[in-house]
C-alpha cells in the first residue's frame, strides 16, 4: 500500500557509496590525522625556568610561562592532569631538551590563577 506521507522517512532502495578511487592519496591523508607538531621557540625554552627572587624561603621552580603552556596543552588535547604531566615528559624526552616537567599537584594548584589568553588575531 502506497502512503505518500511516509516517503520521506522511508530508507532508499540503493545507497550510493563513496567509493576510493586514489588509495594511496586516501591513505597518506589518514594518516596525516595523526600528525602533531610541537615545538617550543628558544624563548620559551629559556623561560621556562624562573630566576631566583632573592627573598627568603623556597624558590619558584616553574615560571608562569611553563604552567602557563602546561595547562594549554590539557585543554588542547582534553587530559587530566596526571596524563598531562606525562605527555610533556614524552614531549621533551623526543625533543631531547632537559626541562623539568610541572607536576600535576603543581599545575592543580595553579590552575585557578590562569586564564588563557587569545594571542590569535581574526582575519
Amino acid at each position: 500500500m502506497f502512503e505518500p506521507h511516509k516517503v520521506a522517512y522511508r530508507r532508499p532502495k540503493y545507497k550510493t557509496a563513496y567509493r576510493v578511487k586514489n588509495w594511496a592519496e586516501y591513505e597518506k591523508s589518514l594518516r596525516n590525522r595523526g600528525d602533531i607538531t610541537v615545538w617550543f621557540s628558544q624563548d620559551t625554552v629559556e623561560a621556562w625556568t624562573p630566576r631566583k627572587n632573592g627573598k627568603r624561603g623556597g624558590q619558584p621552580v616553574y615560571s608562569d610561562i611553563a604552567i602557563e603552556t602546561s595547562l594549554s596543552l590539557r585543554l588542547v588535547f582534553q587530559l587530566p592532569l596526571r596524563q598531562t604531566e606525562g605527555f610533556l615528559e614524552s614531549l621533551f624526552r623526543l625533543m631531547s631538551l632537559d626541562l623539568p616537567c610541572p607536576d600535576h599537584t603543581i599545575l592543580s594548584r595553579n590552575s585557578r590563577k590562569f586564564t588563557l589568553r587569545k594571542t590569535w588575531k581574526k582575519e
